[in-house]
């Protein structure tokens, strides 16, 4: 298919590959720039990709207190170097993740946190809903491992849609940072608090307070 110049100036802003692997990229998937992303990355050829293995110790914990101190949030965000963690660029991307974290209530950054016996205690329950829908035996498998994967977009960090701009996830901006920034970035860890978590309180929904914050 014929690829626009506009789509591949994009997938090169987002990535920091040349031209020619944009080009090659976009047409392989049909046009789409998330998906060519992934290509550049998984062929090495992202400048995200390439920065992957580099050292990231510095950074900043960045902390986020909702309107009202009902959800506090730290998230530990690591790069190269001391004077990219003070800028307002990364610090802007800090604070973002932050509030992500505040709104969309992840549990892992990324999938391989996701404790093994999580994921199969999942899979039973899914399987069971499956069969309870009267789906055959024979694809019930198929209809689980998908449903695995909206389990990691829900609860893992890196596979959410982001909420500022639900067209993108947490790890495509993450590596649109990366590539703008010049240097390896890594979300390392977070904590989530929630005013009487786990106390018996009317419902409240935080979530959509936090919301409505973010696109104000």
């Amino acid at each position: 298919m014929a690829v626009s110049a506009s789509a591949v100036k994009e997938l090169r802003e987002k990535t920091g590959a040349g031209m020619l692997d944009c080009k090659k990229a976009l047409e392989e998937t049909g046009g789409d720039i998330a998906k060519a992303v992934d290509v550049l990355r998984e062929k090495g050829l992202s400048a995200a990709a390439n920065k992957a293995g580099r050292a990231a110790t510095e950074g900043t914990v960045e902390s986020y207190i909702h309107a009202g101190g009902r959800i506090g949030v730290l998230v530990e965000i690591n790069c190269e170097t001391d004077f990219v963690g003070k800028t307002d660029q990364f610090k802007s991307f800090a604070r973002d993740i932050a509030m992500q974290i505040a709104a969309a209530n992840p549990l892992y950054v990324r999938r391989e946190e996701v404790p093994a016996e999580a994921i199969e205690k999942e899979k039973e329950i899914l399987k069971a809903q499956a069969l309870n829908e009267g789906k055959p035996e024979k694809i019930v498998e198929k209809m689980v491992e998908g449903r695995i994967n909206k389990y990691y977009e829900e609860y893992c960090l890196l596979e959410q849609s982001f909420v500022k701009d639900p067209d993108k996830t947490i790890s495509q901006l993450l590596n649109e940072k990366i590539s703008t920034i010049g240097e390896n970035i890594s979300i390392r860890r977070f904590a989530r608090f929630e005013l009487g978590e786990g106390l018996e309180k009317k419902e409240d929904n935080f979530v959509e307070e936090v919301m409505a914050q973010v696109n104000r």
